[in-house]
């Protein structure tokens, strides 16, 4: 495990301690006590704890590593896991920029090594089901996408978030890459041909004492506040894409999408819903995704996640999660920024 900060503890070492095929052997953090207090939860009793990620990557028990550190650090750490033949699960995005994501994937290509990027929402009940019935046909022709990923004060006031040299974005690459590689993946299609963005600083500026974890600094505020983008696919599709941290609005999701197609549409507002035309009328259809008795639905994408992510490894199968798809949206992220800059649209072609 490489950086034991919030995501490690609360999501990957959990998650993989209920694996039994897994052992976690070994942790570095730049704070040496948070590398020590994971190791105490989750380490098997010969665990180590390293000074430096060079010894960890050339220990020769470990086989698979997590990246769980700043976006800036993705790309390097996870090349130089790759090159010191491990299999590599970063934390999203897959980098800072296209350019670090492209060199991620030439690396494990090269190598032979699985790269898989941590998108979990996937493996909600929720997302897979509505994957299926996408791949079923059921929806037929998916033209439209909205891709929901609005908060309406719920700022991340700890560690590098607000830091636009370490993360390289704020909102649009913290959560809105969730809601659009849902997007993405639930209509197949990874060929972008247009994209264009617009990024505001609006309250970030301003402040606030209603955030969900306390006010933030606005001198330190350095990444957008709300990012917005239309994205045009190469066989006509339309992806909306809307992502904020604080936006005076009542309509707030994330990691959630909304599909529009000929047969039929769906989306996750408030629940799983089918909607469409049937023997000359409309039908609205509410999905249940959890107990019979009290609709209550686990949250258990992140241990689904592990799970799928090392049985990919174990019988040698592609994740479920691409490098190749993980380039493609860290490609788009970055075309909205750059589209933002320059006020116009970006072309793929």
């Amino acid at each position: 495990m490489i950086g034991c900060g919030g995501i490690a503890m609360g999501k990957h070492l959990p998650s993989l301690a209920k694996i039994p095929e897994v052992r976690i052997t070994a942790f570095f953090d730049v704070a040496a006590d948070r590398a020590g207090e994971a190791k105490a939860k989750f380490g098997t009793p010969e665990a180590k704890i390293y000074d430096n990620v060079h010894d960890l990557l050339y220990d020769p028990n470990v086989q698979v590593v997590h990246v769980c550190t700043p976006n800036d650090t993705h790309a390097e750490i996870s090349i130089a896991a790759l090159e010191a033949g491990k299999h590599v699960l970063c934390e999203k995005p897959m980098a800072k920029t296209a350019a670090d994501a492209r060199r991620m994937l030439e690396v494990a290509e090269r190598t032979g090594k699985k790269l898989s990027i941590a998108y979990q929402n996937r493996f909600r009940r929720d997302s897979l089901w509505m994957h299926e019935a996408a791949r079923a046909g059921e929806f037929g022709e998916i033209y439209l996408a909205k891709a929901h990923a609005v908060r309406r004060r719920a700022v991340p006031t700890w560690g590098v978030f607000l830091d636009v040299e370490k993360q390289g974005g704020g909102p649009l690459i913290d959560i809105g890459t969730h809601a659009l590689d849902l997007a993405l993946w639930m209509m197949n299609n990874y060929e972008p041909r247009t994209v264009l963005g617009t990024t505001y600083r609006k309250l970030a500026e301003r402040g606030s004492e209603a955030n969900e974890w306390g006010p933030w600094d606005p001198a330190k505020f350095t990444v957008e506040d709300s990012a917005f983008a239309m994205i045009t696919m190469k066989n006509g599709a339309t992806v909306w894409l809307e992502s904020s941290w604080a936006l005076n609005t009542l309509d707030v999701d994330e990691a959630k999408v909304t599909l529009c197609g000929t047969k039929a549409g769906a989306d996750m507002k408030g629940g799983l819903r089918v909607n469409g035309e049937e023997h000359g009328r409309l039908y609205t259809k509410e999905i249940q995704l959890g107990s019979v008795w009290d609709n209550q639905i686990p949250n258990d994408s992140s241990e689904k996640e592990a799970r799928a992510w090392i049985d990919a490894i174990l019988h040698d199968r592609e994740p479920v999660v691409t490098a190749k798809q993980g380039l493609v949206v860290q490609q788009i992220l970055e075309a909205v920024y750059e589209s933002a800059r320059k006020g116009e649209a970006i072309s793929f072609v």
